[in-house]
């Protein structure tokens, strides 16, 4: 063990960064570190791709239109019937949709590139502080689906009351996942392909953290106790 850690490194550096791997281990078990490296890499892919895909659907059912009404969310902007949506809004007194997470859409895609760039570091790293770095990006599917949940909620509690319809309909939470009912018309909600490829990033950097411990522990561990 004592030839896994590379002897000229410097102190403040194996503090900040975890133990340097000498170059006789990377020969002997190259592997074992270069998986986490790879799986972070193809995490990073993933985030980059979502990018440019839609992170959520929208179909909403409704006599009037035969073919439909469709909302899709990118990262930083909506797409498809956001007019004619807004529209049948109106009337029940809900807001227009432009206005909902106007300050996430605005930073999505900066978030997006920052956890990028997380991921690269922490692959850096070699020590706890890794599972920092990758923590942010590992739970931001759950929390895109939370604010989605925050603003639909938002909007459909808080009615005008002046509103031509207003009195036609009650205060409701449109389902973010599924179908419900709003009055007359039916809503399908779906995740897009954006936020199953950060879903799947998600889980790549939990593997990735798993032998990101098994291959850097036990250097840190023979570094503590004098073995390195």
């Amino acid at each position: 063990m004592s030839a896994s850690v590379n002897p000229s490194t410097p102190p403040v550096v194996e503090r900040m960064f975890g133990p340097r791997v000498s170059q006789d281990e990377l020969t002997r078990r190259g592997g074992r570190y270069a998986i986490p490296t790879f799986l972070l890499l193809v995490a990073r892919v993933l985030i980059v791709v979502s990018l440019f895909l839609p992170y959520w659907h929208m179909e909403l059912i409704a006599p009037q239109y035969p073919d439909n009404l469709h909302l899709t969310a990118f990262i930083n902007h909506l797409s498809g019937d956001v007019a004619e949506i807004d529209g049948l809004n109106h009337y029940i007194g809900m807001r227009p949709l432009e206005e909902a997470a106007q300050f996430e859409r605005s930073v999505g895609v900066y978030v997006l590139i920052g956890f990028v760039v997380l991921l690269e570091f922490a692959g850096w790293i070699h020590n706890r502080w890794a599972a920092l770095l990758v923590l942010p990006a590992i739970l931001f599917p759950a929390v895109f689906l939370f604010d989605l949940h925050y603003w639909m909620s938002n909007f459909g509690q808080n009615l005008d009351p002046d509103a031509p319809l207003s009195s036609s309909i009650d205060p409701f939470v449109p389902p973010i996942l599924g179908t419900g009912t709003v009055g007359q018309f039916k809503t399908v909600a779906s995740v897009g392909v954006g936020l199953v490829l950060c879903s799947i990033a998600s889980v790549v950097m939990i593997i990735a953290l798993f032998f990101h411990r098994r291959a850097y522990k036990p250097l840190i561990d023979a570094m503590k106790t004098g073995g390195a």
